[in-house]
């Protein structure tokens, strides 16, 4: 039998956003035939958090709840759950996503019947307009992040076709599957077995970055692929609209990222 485990890493999260995402996952999970789910809620806030998961109580195999040990951060907050994990796959997911009934489905089926695929990423659209989500990512330079988190109207259409490149516009626009370089950590299925070789995530990166570095790091071992069979809506916004405590852990993970991967300036 298959098995899937699922991580979701809370910080004073929306009560009534998580009851959408429990939900939502509930019912993706509810389709799926064979395959046993576990989900570890990881709870980094300092108090543990009031959630209902009556849906994912119903659904999963098992259920395990991480809170005490402080704001640790996205990728250790997440590594809880996968130096645990002994699954097929492993699927690392916001608490602010909305997945289709057939997500989960349809993404195990992909990476069923293609073994070479170690991470797969989905098709995201924004849940109040309804337009694609640029989740996809070239590799990143100096002035394509800076653009972004500024975010000036008329500085970004300056430079329109630097941005598009690096936000995989066109070939996102294009609907069809491709190799990725860097993916969003909204939503990354693993195999599970790759993703423990790796390490999961590199715990020097608090917030922001951490899941381009394993974005590149996964490459090592097999291909990284986006596939818009696969869909999700994703709320949530960048590091700029957030205020400075973000703008700093943006800017530091930063750093750490482009040290380790080198520098691109344009």
């Amino acid at each position: 039998m298959q098995t899937l485990t699922i991580s979701c890493v809370l910080y004073n999260s929306d009560p009534q956003m998580l009851r959408q995402t429990f939900y939502s996952l509930g019912q993706s999970i509810s389709v799926l035939d064979g395959v046993n789910v576990s989900l570890d809620v990881i709870d980094n806030a300092s108090v543990k958090q009031f959630y209902d998961m009556p849906e994912i109580g119903a659904r999963c195999y098992q259920v395990h709840e991480h809170f005490g040990h402080g704001n640790i951060g996205f990728g250790a907050g997440h590594n809880l759950s996968i130096k645990n994990a002994s699954s097929t796959y492993h699927l690392i997911l916001n608490p602010d996503v909305i997945l289709d009934p057939s997500t989960l489905q349809t993404a195990l089926a992909y990476m069923d019947a293609n073994p070479d695929v170690v991470l797969l990423s989905p098709e995201s659209r924004d849940p109040a307009s309804g337009e694609v989500q640029f989740q996809c990512k070239g590799y990143p330079s100096l002035l394509v992040l800076a653009l972004r988190l500024l975010n000036i109207a008329w500085l970004n259409s300056l430079f329109a076709s630097p941005l598009a490149r690096y936000e995989e516009r066109e070939r996102i626009r294009a609907g069809k599957p491709f190799a990725a370089m860097i993916v969003s950590g909204c939503f990354m299925l693993f195999r599970t077995d790759a993703l423990k070789a790796l390490g999961g995530f590199d715990e020097r990166y608090f917030l922001y970055f951490e899941d381009f570095d394993l974005s590149l790091r996964a490459q090592k071992l097999g291909r990284v692929v986006y596939y818009p069979g696969v869909r999700i809506q994703h709320y949530g916004g960048g590091a700029g609209r957030k205020g400075w405590r973000h703008i700093k852990m943006f800017l530091r993970s930063a750093l750490t990222f482009f040290n380790r991967h080198g520098w691109k300036w344009f």
